[in-house]
């Protein structure tokens, strides 16, 4: 008895509903993410247990990295003008129009404002080079954190002031720019960590 042959049927899938959650879903991560800020430098945080955020708006920023160069920066382009044409008005300084549009660009910055004009004149991958990144002085001789501090505070008052260290800098340069804070009577600021059990890089 010859076997009879189901004849088969190809299964058609419509895939059209599984591409719409696909880019809806795509869409809610891109609209919901946060990005975060391009640091001059890689800080690896202490750990701690405080789950206390930093706000994302209204910060004032100073970067400490493992060899004891500081970095500051504000949030909002608008602000960042202000407080470069605020300093170089204290330091007598004229900063062209480039200059200026570039360090609204940039989150943090950590240079003498001497060498600031020609630091915004470099090209990015250049201007990014640790080399080039010297650090704001905070010495007692020349102390120009304090300006930036004071001018910052001037933009925008409302400023909240986050230190965000490497776990391994040098405790005396903590303390300096903490000391520079309490020199202009700033004695609320948030130190930076990441939470205990985490990873930071």
């Amino acid at each position: 008895m010859p076997k009879v042959k189901i004849p088969r049927k190809s299964t058609w899938v419509d895939m059209t509903a599984m591409c719409d959650v696909a880019f809806l879903l795509l869409t809610f991560f891109m609209l919901t993410s946060n990005f975060t800020k391009k640091e001059p430098v890689l800080v690896a945080t202490p750990s701690s247990i405080s789950e206390i955020k930093i706000p994302e708006t209204n910060v004032m920023t100073m970067l400490i990295d493992k060899s004891g160069k500081i970095y500051f920066g504000i949030d909002g382009q608008d602000n960042r003008q202000q407080l470069l044409q605020m300093m170089g008005e204290t330091f007598k300084i004229k900063f062209s129009q480039e200059e200026i549009k570039t360090y609204t660009l940039l989150d943090l910055c950590g240079n003498p404002i001497e060498s600031m004009s020609s630091f915004l004149k470099m090209k990015p991958e250049v201007r990014d080079l640790p080399q080039n990144n010297q650090g704001i002085p905070a010495d007692s001789t020349n102390n120009q954190l304090i300006e930036w501090v004071k001018a910052a505070r001037i933009v925008n008052p409302e400023l909240r002031i986050a230190i965000k260290a490497d776990e391994s800098t040098p405790f005396p340069v903590v303390k300096k720019v903490m000391k520079t804070l309490q020199t202009l009577e700033e004695n609320r600021y948030n130190l930076i960590t990441r939470l205990e059990g985490e990873s930071d890089i």
